[in-house]
């Protein structure tokens, strides 16, 4: 579907919902009741950022009958290269005769003016994140963005207020909400029902806070269009650490630098942290003080207090393996991807009350992105809770870089009287990509 009528179909719900006000409405030309595209209609997708994370995004939703690949971008031209013949072959197989090629951008701005492209797929590395998701929100691209889904606090609002004037739908890559067994849905499900009693401690296990990168510089490799890569980040020396020459199969270390990523307490504390956030019913707000270790050279053992007195401490439970545990006055619930316990065993066992809480129904994180695309109903995870989720993980770093108790307000996401701690909660992009 193009963007021209992906826009007049949503001027033609909007219509829809007015009139559904007044009286009934013939929904015809193929619509249903619940404003759905017709079955035979598929989602054109575009990606922009074609490495480990992004290829397999790729290969995930080509073998989705609901959406048609039309489009990829990166840096580096062998990923790009790669992933057009990547999905070009598998269309050519299925011989799939509507199939019109698969187009190649190394500049993701290329690709969100193609029209044909109807919703992007960003998983490039954090630094990039708002740039690309404010400007695909400013084309009506409907979005699914990697988590974490900034690279400062400040960017993520500006995100937020993007994908909410342009109307489109928002999907943050925090698949723990949806997958994994529904593990981490059921931990929130007990803790929110006051299964554990009331909780008063959260014990999130993820890695260290960013560091500065000082790695050395290497020549730059062929096809690999490095000052483009650096774009809002300072531009150093290349180094194939954060952009791997080639196409490769691993997971890159730019993640653990602060000029592009923001370290492992943001990797996978963007999951875990988001999964706390969620069992505290604190998807749209945030913790209210930030308190780092006594010692000044610890990693661990910052923590988040919240106003309702609950404490989240960054440190790794000591007993079954978990990744967020939750203390309650009469049992603890420990949850990863793999493991799920309760103490005491009975928790597992006790049914939920009947008009208690449930979490939002949803058992995989793409599915669900291409059915509100479709239903234009937000998404499990859309781009407020991904912010906030993100902003517990900026809030960590700066306690751990500042090294000092430190009052913040969810509300207006600054932190009180601090000039100092304010000053990090946006950050100077590189020209000229300011947004």
């Amino acid at each position: 579907m193009s963007s021209r009528r992906l826009h007049s179909r949503r001027s033609f719900l909007r219509s829809a919902a007015g009139a559904s006000l007044a009286g009934p409405l013939l929904l015809t030309r193929g619509w249903s009741g619940e404003a759905r595209r017709p079955a035979n209609e598929r989602i054109q997708l575009g990606f922009i950022g074609v490495g480990t994370m992004g290829g397999g995004h790729v290969g995930g939703f080509l073998r989705s009958p609901e959406v048609q690949v039309v489009a990829v971008c990166d840096v580096v031209r062998e990923r790009k290269d790669n992933k057009q013949k990547m999905v070009e072959d598998y269309y050519g197989k299925a011989k799939k005769s509507e199939f019109k090629g698969c187009k190649a951008y190394g500049d993701f701005r290329e690709l969100l003016q193609n029209k044909d492209v109807d919703a992007v797929v960003i998983a490039t590395p954090d630094h990039w994140h708002a740039i690309i998701c404010v400007q695909a929100a400013e084309a009506g691209k409907d979005i699914y963005c990697e988590k974490p889904l900034t690279h400062d606090i400040a960017e993520g609002r500006k995100i937020v207020n993007a994908v909410k004037k342009n109307n489109v739908i928002f999907q943050t890559g925090s698949q723990q909400r949806s997958e994994f067994d529904g593990r981490f849905r059921k931990a929130v499900e007990l803790v929110r029902n006051g299964r554990i009693g009331k909780l008063h401690t959260i014990r999130v296990g993820v890695g260290d806070p960013a560091i500065p990168c000082d790695l050395p510089e290497q020549p730059i490799p062929d096809g690999t269009d490095w000052n483009f890569w650096c774009g809002p980040a300072p531009l150093r020396g290349y180094n194939e650490v954060l952009c791997p020459r080639g196409v490769h199969k691993h997971f890159p270390n730019w993640r653990l630098y602060r000029e592009y990523g923001n370290g492992a307490i943001a990797d996978f504390g963007a999951h875990h942290f988001d999964i706390a956030q969620w069992a505290l019913d604190m998807d749209r707000s945030g913790p209210v003080r930030i308190e780092p270790p006594a010692d000044e050279k610890s990693k661990k053992g910052l923590r988040f207090t919240y106003a309702n007195g609950v404490v989240m401490i960054h440190d790794v439970f000591k007993g079954p393996r978990a990744d967020c545990v939750f203390e309650g006055t009469e049992g603890t619930v420990l949850v990863s991807r793999n493991e799920f316990h309760t103490l005491p065993d009975e928790i597992l066992k006790q049914t939920l009350p009947e008009k208690g809480f449930r979490a939002y129904p949803s058992t995989n994180q793409h599915k669900n992105w291409l059915e509100c695309i479709r239903s234009r109903k937000e998404t499990i995870c859309p781009a407020e809770t991904g912010h906030r989720s993100a902003t517990i993980c900026h809030l960590g770093n700066i306690g751990y870089q500042i090294r000092r108790p430190l009052t913040w307000d969810p509300v207006k996401e600054q932190f009180v009287s601090d000039d100092e701690a304010n000053a990090l909660v946006s950050r100077v992009p590189r020209e000229p990509w300011k947004l």
